[in-house]
């Protein structure tokens, strides 16, 4: 690919971007290509070193805030006409609601996710919290005279420890999974925003 159809077809994934973003993601993009062919690089090359061009789109619209992206594509660049607004107010009573609930249920979904991870971390602390009570309890019961009771202890203390590591590994990846799930759904989000089409 050439860097002409490479800036072209960039411009054309990011069509729904805010004019200054595009305008500095194609200056970016079309520099890195030029200092790479200026270092005596092919071009194509040149291009093909750049990266795939779905994960620079991706990346540029992660990088983009969501309210910007909203306002540009809310703004309009024509004026409504009278039948756009009567049909807008007309069908109030439909899409608004509808698009209430879909937003409640995302943020009920998106709450639910974190309730799991809080809950999954506080079965961690809880074992960990019964890991050092049994610790603390077999130099009890050897002080007591009762070493069979403090092995018991020790025994259980060891299990809990175990336990606790075990669900601080699963905390941690579901933790991560939780947030690269959102991050994905809110690129996707933002890609609602951005027109494919040229």
């Amino acid at each position: 690919m050439t860097r002409s159809e490479f800036l072209s077809l960039l411009e054309q994934r990011l069509n729904g971007l805010p004019q200054e973003d595009l305008k500095r993601s194609m200056e970016y993009y079309g520099e890195m290509i030029d200092d790479m062919t200026d270092d005596g690089i092919p071009e194509e090359e040149a291009v093909a070193a750049v990266g795939d061009i779905d994960g620079i789109v991706d990346g540029i619209i992660s990088e983009t805030p969501l309210n910007r992206l909203v306002k540009e594509r809310v703004s309009s660049r024509r004026r409504f006409r009278a039948w756009e607004i009567v049909l807008l107010v007309l069908g109030l009573p439909v899409w608004l609601p509808v698009l209430l609930a879909v937003l409640i249920i995302v943020m009920s979904l998106y709450i639910v996710m974190w309730s799991l991870v809080i809950s999954l971390y506080s079965v961690m602390v809880s074992l960990g919290a019964s890991a050092v009570a049994c610790a603390v309890w077999v130099f009890v019961r050897l002080a007591l005279g009762t070493p069979l009771q403090s092995l018991l202890f020790g025994g259980a203390a060891l299990a809990a420890a175990g336990l606790a590591i075990i669900f601080l590994h699963i905390s941690n990846i579901t933790a991560k999974g939780v947030l690269i799930l959102g991050k994905k759904i809110l690129v996707g989000i933002k890609k609602c925003f951005v027109r494919k089409e040229a």
